[in-house]
């Protein structure tokens, strides 16, 4: 096993143990090459939002408008993103017999794939999916999946231990036996057709700049309100506890007061996990050549927790702000609405509005002065507009005065 912890794009942390190639008793490192199996998905994600914000699909296309022969109705490129298609789970039974689909059989197979429940009725993990939407990036970047996601997501990032078959030094994956204790080779799985759900090798500094990425995007690669787009919520996967859900190709994991988005993977004789937090920007990473007991997803979630609680970054110093403009001091202060109690406050160049005695991981409303008025880009009331009317405010359709006031309708 390999492991490391990221904190604000440093490797602050990294570790191996155990043989990475029992033929000639090799040792792992921190530079072994482990099969990651579905974090491949998050790279795929990352295409697919790139189509997106360069105007080639929109989210809620179709899949029939950019695949041929798909069924009219078919489910959309976000509801593929989030697992809420309804696809069966595997692009048939390769797993039982071998056949591994090349690009063409996964397209000529799509009459025959199943809808196991209707789009949208509930999170059902769909590895066929990924391959349709593998196919979608293949047509939209006019160019095979595999060079698309190399020539704009990996060598800009700088991934260079990252790769879609093993590279020197590699660990080989292995069955260890319940019993006996003695261990199996397993096979190289070429995914071909459906690699867009589980191919890539890499190693956990590579995933550590891969964790940092999906923290605060990369403008040569997604811009940060695209990658924050990826996490917003779609499904949970179990709805009576909140404690998984998916974004848009994350994996997103509630640990108490924290939300870490990411990935497991799983190919035989592989297991991995890379997760990251992104208020901290503490994330890390397992991977592991045993295909079973590894719990890299557990391993990795403990890592990250523990960093953050027992190795918490050092508080930033206070800094006086600049004055702010007139105009902007007469907003600041205690205003009132719906008898709570607001306070606008001046930080960072920026409004901020919370409401008093809500807990510190409420964010604040952050507004940016526009076309006269004000508009909350990030917090509570994201998008919506306030308005200056003389010595009370109007904000998302509410009335807020100086003084606690009941509604006057």
């Amino acid at each position: 096993m390999s492991a490391a912890v990221v904190r604000e794009r440093e490797v602050v942390w990294s570790a191996a143990v155990g043989t990475a190639s029992y033929d000639d008793d090799r040792e792992t490192t921190a530079d072994t090459q482990y099969r990651i199996g579905s974090i491949t998905k998050t790279f795929t994600a990352v295409a697919v939002m790139q189509l997106r914000d360069r105007g080639l699909l929109d989210l809620d296309d179709r899949l029939e408008e950019h695949l041929p022969d798909v069924a009219a109705g078919s489910p959309t490129i976000r509801r593929l993103l989030a697992h809420l298609s309804g696809f069966q789970r595997e692009a048939g039974e390769m797993w039982v017999t071998g056949d591994v689909p090349s690009d063409e059989d996964l397209l000529r197979g799509l009459a025959a794939y199943e809808r196991v429940l209707p789009a949208a009725r509930a999170h059902h993990y769909s590895n066929l999916a990924y391959g349709l939407l593998g196919a979608v990036v293949a047509r939209g970047g006019a160019m095979p999946y595999t060079e698309y996601v190399d020539e704009h997501v990996l060598r800009p990032l700088g991934l260079a231990r990252t790769s879609w078959q093993p590279q020197a030094v590699y660990a080989h994956g292995y069955l260890v036996d319940e019993y006996a204790g003695t261990v199996y080779r397993e096979p190289h799985v070429d995914t071909r057709g459906v690699a867009a759900m589980g191919q890539l090798w890499s190693t956990v500094g590579d995933l550590c700049a891969w964790a940092a990425f999906l923290a605060e995007g990369d403008e040569r690669v997604l811009a940060p309100d695209t990658v924050e787009e990826m996490w917003f919520p779609q499904v949970m996967v179990e709805p009576t506890r909140w404690d998984r859900g998916w974004g848009l190709g994350l994996e997103l994991v509630n640990r108490g007061e924290r939300i870490f988005g990411g990935h497991g993977g799983a190919m035989p004789g592989h297991l991995a996990a890379v997760y990251v937090d992104r208020a901290t920007r503490v994330g890390a990473v397992a991977l592991t050549n045993a295909g079973t007991r590894g719990m890299t997803s557990e391993l990795a979630l403990e890592l990250a927790c523990a960093t953050i609680e027992n190795w918490p970054a050092p508080p930033e110093p206070w800094r006086p702000e600049p004055d702010p403009p007139e105009h902007v001091r007469a907003l600041l202060g205690r205003w009132w609405s719906e008898g709570n109690e607001f306070v606008f406050t001046w930080k960072d160049g920026r409004v901020n509005a919370r409401p008093t005695g809500v807990p510190p991981s409420v964010p604040s409303s952050v507004f940016e002065e526009v076309d006269g008025g004000w508009r909350v880009v990030s917090g509570r009331e994201r998008g919506e507009r306030l308005r200056v009317e003389g010595d009370r405010l109007v904000w998302a359709g509410y009335l807020f005065t100086r003084e606690q006031r009941p509604f006057a309708l």
